[in-house]
């Protein structure tokens, strides 16, 4: 193993504190990252990890060793994909994580033509719609909608994505047209529970400019876009759903919106990945990619 390898194994047993998933996102043996490090640690004359049962944390040299690989590993790939560029573009396994019905709807049916320009580049394309741990799972790169922690990743903003209020004509033939927030009162909603956490969205406006909330009653909880939608469909109560989730539903009229003048306010959507200066090149060539598809696909602004 080289020296860059080494300073690969090393960086991601720190990013994960565990070396069976430090070897698992790297897919080699526990055995051999161990020895990597066992060997990094020789060739340094420094200790670069406390190892306990459970996890291993750097030493402080290993914190500023850290540091430095990464810095000397972005070199690295900077340098060969300058030249992988000039014979022919980048290259590389590509793994990358998106909201479930972003993924089906707007990412999979364009990723051929990705492919097409780029045919040096393999993407393993997860859709989901919970927390991927992008250290832990190998992932290069994760779209995510709303607010964000402070992760210590980095950040791509693409815009915000607008949303509005939606509901089947037979609920609102049912249970009348809500007006403005105080005629809420008499409705119900389809309650959403985050798929992370169990915590219910509340419903949400803008009253000039301030961001306004209440819990509505609802009979029916789900913890998926797809259930959300198709519950409201069949007439069991309000949701708020971001524009381009929903345009097949009101094209065919099976929704309508309701409220436009109380809408909740648009949602950040973020592209993340790994802190490393910079960003592969295939990592820069898929984001770019993506932000002009998904600007016009979802009218963000």
């Amino acid at each position: 193993m080289d020296r860059i390898d080494l300073f690969r194994v090393y960086a991601r047993v720190v990013e994960c504190a565990n070396f069976s998933r430090a070897a698992d996102t790297l897919g080699l043996p526990r055995s051999t990252v161990s020895a990597a490090v066992q060997e990094l640690e020789g060739r340094l004359g420094a200790r670069l990890l406390n190892r306990t049962t459970r996890q291993v944390a750097p030493t402080q040299e290993g914190a500023a060793f850290y540091e430095r690989c990464l810095r000397l590993v972005a070199d690295m790939e900077e340098a060969e994909n300058l030249f992988r560029h000039a014979a022919g573009g980048p290259s590389g396994a590509l793994k990358v994580d998106v909201p479930g019905r972003v993924g089906r709807l707007i990412v999979a049916p364009a990723l051929p033509g990705f492919l097409e320009t780029y045919p040096q580049i393999d993407v393993t394309l997860g859709v989901t719609d919970r927390a991927v741990n992008l250290i832990e799972e190998g992932v290069d790169c994760v779209l995510r909608v709303g607010a964000l922690p402070d992760s210590g990743l980095v950040a791509r903003p693409f815009g915000m994505l607008p949303l509005i209020n939606v509901a089947s004509p037979a609920y609102l033939a049912r249970h009348g047209v809500p007006e403005a927030p105080p005629d809420l009162a008499g409705h119900r909603c389809v309650n959403y529970a985050s798929p992370s956490t169990g915590r219910l969205a509340p419903w949400e406006w803008l009253d000039g400019g301030v961001p306004r909330s209440q819990q509505l009653h609802g009979r029916v909880t789900v913890n998926s876009a797809e259930a959300y939608i198709a519950c409201c469909v069949a007439g069991l109560g309000l949701i708020q759903i971001p524009a381009y989730d929903v345009q097949a539903q009101i094209a065919a009229g099976e929704l309508v919106e309701v409220m436009p003048g109380h809408r909740p306010a648009p949602m950040p959507m973020t592209l993340l990945y790994p802190q490393r200066r910079p960003p592969s090149r295939r990592v820069q060539v898929f984001a770019d990619w993506l932000e002009a598809l998904l600007k016009p696909a979802c009218g963000l602004r």
